[in-house]
C-alpha cells in the first residue's frame, strides 16, 4: 500500500467513516467504491499527486461522500458528483451536518452535462466512465484525471491523464484499487454489527469450529432471504432462489469436481452455457479464480443462495449421482428376484442401509425446513409413491423425488432406524422421535408410520426447538383480544380453555401464553403435555408418561403440591384430568389447557359429557378462546382485490357494506408465488360473566347458550376474521374454508339478527 504525508493523514484522521455509512439503508446503488474502505481512501491518496490547499477537485461517483469529506480537508473546494439524487441528497445532509462548506453537490449524469463557476485542477473518479471526454471541459489545461479502469476484471486499476489542449492524455498506471468489502465490513455499514460483536462472534467461530457468518447470522436472527439479499446488493452478486435453479442443475458437471475441493470452496457448479459456468455459493467472499483454471477457459460467475438453499442444491445434485450408483448395483438383484419386496438392507443386522437413502430422507428435511413444512408425508399408491409438504395448512408435491416402491421402503426404514422404531414391524402403526440440527435451530421430528393397502405411509412433524415460543402480541390477535388473554393470566385463579380441530393452533396460543409469563419472570409456570412441543425457558415442563402410569390427573395432582402460579395442562382427554384441573383451580391456580369441539360455546357441553358437574364450571372457568388457521396474504406483495360475489352474498345476506374492502397477494419470491406467507389465528372469544355463569348453572340447551352468550358480548369467529379481512391480513377465499355455513351470515341475538 502506497504511504501517505503526514498531511494526508491527518485529513483521513478527521473525518470519521462512520458519519457517512447508509447503515440498513444501504442499496445496491451505494457500494465499495461509494463508500470505501480508510485503508483504500488511503491507498488511493498514497498513489495520486497530492492535493494542495489550493486546488479545485472533483469528485465523480461520490456515493455517501466519505472520499469527497476527506478531499475537503486537503483542497480548497470539492465538486461531489453523483447521477443518483437520492445518494446526493443523503450526502447533502451529512456534509451540512458535519459543518463541512467547502463542498458543492452535484446531482447529474457527467454525460449529460453541467456548468462549473471555475475548472478543477484535479477530477478523481471512482466509477468507471462511459465517456471520460465528458469531463474535458471541467479540467484546466494541464489538470489531471485519475479515473477507474478495468471494469472486465475483478480488481480495477487507477489510471492517470493530463489535459493537453482538448483532450486527454495517458500519463501511466498508478496500480490497481480494491474496493471490494468482505461481509464483515458490509454487517458493519449496515449497522447490523460493530467491531466488539465481530470479536465475540470470531472467538465462538474459532471454538466451535464455524464460520464466522453462519456465527453472525445465528445472532442477528434475520430471514436468510432478507440478509443474503442485501449481501448480495452489496456484493454486487445476484442473489437466487434454489426453487429457480433446480430444474436447470447438470449433474455431470458437478460430477467432474472434486467433492473436497467443492466443499472448501463453498461452490456448487449448477450448468455451464456457451462462455462461462453458474456455481452457487452460500459464501459472499468466495472466491472462483481456482474453479475458472480448471474450466478451460470459461469464466465463472456466483450467485448467491441461503444456506439451506446451498445444502438442497448440494443434496439434489449428490443424490442423482448416488441415485444412478444405487440403481446399477441394485439391477443384478432385481433381475435375479422377482419379488421386489426386500427391505434394501445389506447385513445381516438390519442396521445397514444404502447412504444414497439416508441422503435421500435427509434431503427430503431439507426441503421441508427450507419451505417452513409443519409436516412431511410420505406415501405410496399402487406403484406410484407421493411426497409432500404441509405448508401454511395445504398440503403440495415434491416432483423431483421419484422414488420406487422398494426404494420407499428403505427410506421409511432409515425413518425407522433414526427414530427408533422396530423395522421388522409393517403390521401395527409406530410411533417416535428423533432431532434434526440444521444451522443454528434443532427440529423435534415426530414420527408416525402407518401401514396401507399398498405398503407404510410415514408422517412426520416437525417442531422447531428454540428455546422460546411467540408471546401474546406476536400471535396476531386483534389488540382488544390481546388484552384479554394478558389480563387472563394475571388472574389469581381460575380455568382458561382453549379449543379447537387438531392442526387449529390451540397449543401455539397456549405457549404464547406461558412465553409471555416467562418473560415476566414474578410467577412460576409448570406444564404437563403429551408430548412437549417446543422447549421454553423459565418454565417446568413435564411429559406425560402413560408406559410407567404417569399420566395429566398424576401430574395435576403432584404440581399443587409444588407452590406454582400457573399450570398448563396439554389436553383435557377424560373426566379424572378435567376435576383435577376444576380442582387446582379451586385451590388458588390459573390453570390453562386445551379441549377438541368446534366453538367456544361447544366446549361447556364437552365438559358436560365429561361428567363435571355445571356449578363447577360456572364457578371456575374464566374464558374460552375457539380458534382456526387462516392463511396469512404475504405481506410483500398484497394489494387490493376484487371480493368474490358468492361470498359476499353469505356474509352479508341483507347487503354489503360501503366501505368494505379486501386484499390479496399477488405471488412474489418471498411467498415463493402462492401469495400467502404463514398462518394467522381467527379467534372466538368467550369472557365468562355473572349472567354466562348463571346460564352455565342451568345447563339450557346448546342452541340457547350460544344466544346467551352473544348477549353477554361473545366475539364470534366471523368477526374476528372479517376484522382480519378489512385489515389486509387474510384474503377473503379463506373465510368459506374455516366458517361453517351457518356461521357466515351474523348470528342471532337472543332471537334478533346482527347487523352486518
Amino acid at each position: 500500500m502506497a504511504p501517505v504525508s503526514p498531511r494526508v493523514a491527518e485529513a483521513i484522521a478527521s473525518v470519521s467513516r462512520k458519519d457517512f455509512v447508509f447503515s440498513s439503508d444501504l442499496t445496491a446503488t451505494v457500494s465499495g467504491r461509494s463508500i470505501p474502505r480508510e485503508d483504500i481512501v488511503r491507498h488511493i491518496l498514497g498513489m495520486v499527486p497530492e492535493i494542495e490547499p489550493a486546488q479545485v477537485v472533483m469528485h465523480v461517483g461520490g456515493g455517501a461522500g466519505y472520499l469527497a469529506a476527506v478531499l475537503a480537508h486537503l483542497a480548497n473546494r470539492v465538486f461531489y458528483v453523483d447521477k443518483n439524487p437520492v445518494v446526493a441528497d443523503a450526502a447533502r445532509e451529512r456534509f451540512f451536518r458535519l459543518g463541512i462548506t467547502n463542498v458543492d453537490i452535484i446531482a447529474e449524469d457527467i454525460r449529460s452535462g453541467f456548468a462549473l463557476d471555475e475548472p478543477c485542477d484535479v477530477i478523481l473518479a471512482t466509477t468507471f466512465l462511459a465517456a471520460p471526454m465528458a469531463l474535458v471541459t471541467y479540467v484546466r489545461d494541464g489538470g489531471l484525471l485519475l479515473a477507474i479502469e478495468g471494469k472486465g476484471g475483478p480488481v480495477p486499476s487507477l489510471a492517470m491523464y493530463r489535459r493537453e489542449g482538448g483532450g486527454f492524455k495517458r500519463v501511466r498506471t498508478l496500480g490497481w484499487v480494491d474496493f471490494n468489502r468482505n461481509t464483515e465490513q458490509i454487517l458493519i455499514d449496515m449497522g447490523l454489527v460493530n467491531e466488539d460483536d465481530l470479536v465475540d462472534a470470531r472467538s465462538e467461530a474459532i471454538a466451535s469450529n464455524r464460520r464466522l457468518l453462519d456465527v453472525l447470522h445465528g445472532r442477528l436472527k434475520l430471514e436468510d432471504g432478507d440478509l443474503y439479499r442485501s449481501l448480495a446488493k452489496q456484493r454486487n452478486m445476484e442473489f437466487a432462489a434454489a426453487d429457480e435453479l433446480m430444474e436447470r442443475l447438470d449433474p455431470h458437471l458437478f460430477g467432474r469436481f472434486s467433492r473436497t475441493f467443492l466443499d472448501l470452496s463453498r461452490l456448487i457448479p449448477l450448468w455451464q452455457e456457451e462462455h462461462r459456468i453458474l456455481v452457487a455459493t452460500d459464501d459472499p467472499d468466495a472466491r472462483a479464480d481456482q474453479l475458472e483454471r480448471m474450466s478451460q477457459g470459461k469464466s465463472v460467475t456466483c450467485l448467491l443462495v441461503t444456506p439451506t438453499d446451498y445444502r438442497r442444491l448440494w443434496s439434489t445434485l449428490d443424490l442423482t449421482e448416488k441415485g444412478s450408483q444405487f440403481v446399477a448395483e441394485s439391477a443384478p438383484a432385481q433381475a435375479d428376484h422377482d419379488d421386489l419386496s426386500g427391505d434394501l438392507l445389506g447385513a445381516e443386522d438390519g442396521k445397514h442401509i444404502s447412504p444414497y437413502l439416508v441422503s435421500v430422507y435427509e434431503s427430503i428435511l431439507l426441503e421441508a425446513v427450507s419451505e417452513k413444512a409443519s409436516d412431511i408425508h410420505i406415501e405410496q399408491y399402487g406403484e406410484r409413491v407421493r411426497i409432500r409438504l404441509r405448508v401454511d395448512g395445504d398440503l403440495h408435491d415434491l416432483h423431483q423425488y421419484q422414488l420406487t416402491p422398494r426404494e420407499l421402503r428403505g427410506v421409511i426404514n432409515v425413518i425407522k432406524l433414526r427414530a427408533e422404531l422396530n423395522i421388522a414391524e409393517r403390521r401395527l402403526p409406530q410411533g417416535g422421535r428423533s432431532r434434526l440440527k440444521l444451522a443454528d435451530t434443532s427440529y423435534d421430528l415426530r414420527i408416525q408410520t402407518q401401514p396401507s393397502l399398498h405398503g407404510e405411509h410415514a408422517i412426520i412433524r416437525l417442531l422447531p426447538q428454540t428455546g422460546r415460543a411467540m408471546t401474546i402480541a406476536e400471535l396476531g390477535m386483534s389488540a382488544r383480544i390481546g388484552e384479554q388473554y394478558q389480563r387472563l393470566l394475571d388472574n389469581p385463579a381460575g380455568l382458561v380453555l382453549v379449543v379447537g380441530p387438531t392442526g387449529s393452533g390451540k397449543s401455539t396460543t397456549l405457549y404464547a401464553g406461558l412465553q409471555t409469563l416467562a418473560d415476566d419472570g414474578r410467577r412460576k409456570v409448570i406444564s404437563v403435555e403429551d408430548p412437549i412441543e417446543y422447549s421454553i425457558d423459565n418454565v417446568q415442563q413435564t411429559r406425560v408418561r402413560s408406559d410407567i402410569g404417569f399420566n395429566f390427573a398424576d401430574a395435576m395432582r403432584a404440581f399443587v403440591r409444588e407452590d406454582p402460579d400457573v399450570i398448563m395442562v396439554g389436553e383435557i382427554r377424560d373426566k379424572e384430568t378435567a376435576l383435577e384441573a376444576i380442582r387446582a383451580s379451586q385451590t388458588g391456580h390459573v390453570v390453562l389447557s386445551t379441549l377438541h369441539c368446534n366453538d367456544a360455546v361447544d366446549a361447556l357441553q364437552r365438559l358436560y359429557d365429561l361428567g363435571i358437574h355445571p356449578n363447577s364450571i360456572a364457578s371456575e372457568l374464566l374464558a374460552v378462546i375457539a380458534q382456526r388457521l387462516a392463511k396469512r396474504i404475504c405481506t410483500h406483495c398484497r394489494e387490493p382485490a376484487t371480493p368474490d360475489p358468492a361470498v359476499l352474498a353469505e356474509l352479508f345476506p341483507l347487503g354489503v357494506p360501503d366501505n368494505f374492502r379486501c386484499f390479496e397477494g399477488r405471488g412474489c419470491h418471498q411467498c415463493n408465488g402462492r401469495g400467502t406467507q404463514g398462518r394467522i389465528a381467527i379467534v372466538e372469544f368467550m369472557q365468562v360473566d355473572s349472567d354466562i355463569r348463571n346460564a352455565i348453572s342451568s345447563q339450557p340447551p346448546i342452541g340457547e347458550m350460544r344466544w346467551r352468550a352473544l348477549d353477554g358480548g361473545l366475539v364470534t369467529m366471523r368477526d374476528s376474521a372479517l376484522d382480519h379481512v378489512l385489515s389486509g391480513d387474510i384474503p377473503l377465499s379463506e373465510l368459506p374454508r374455516i366458517l361453517p355455513r351457518e356461521r357466515m351470515a351474523p348470528e342471532q341475538r337472543g332471537g334478533r339478527r346482527q347487523s352486518s
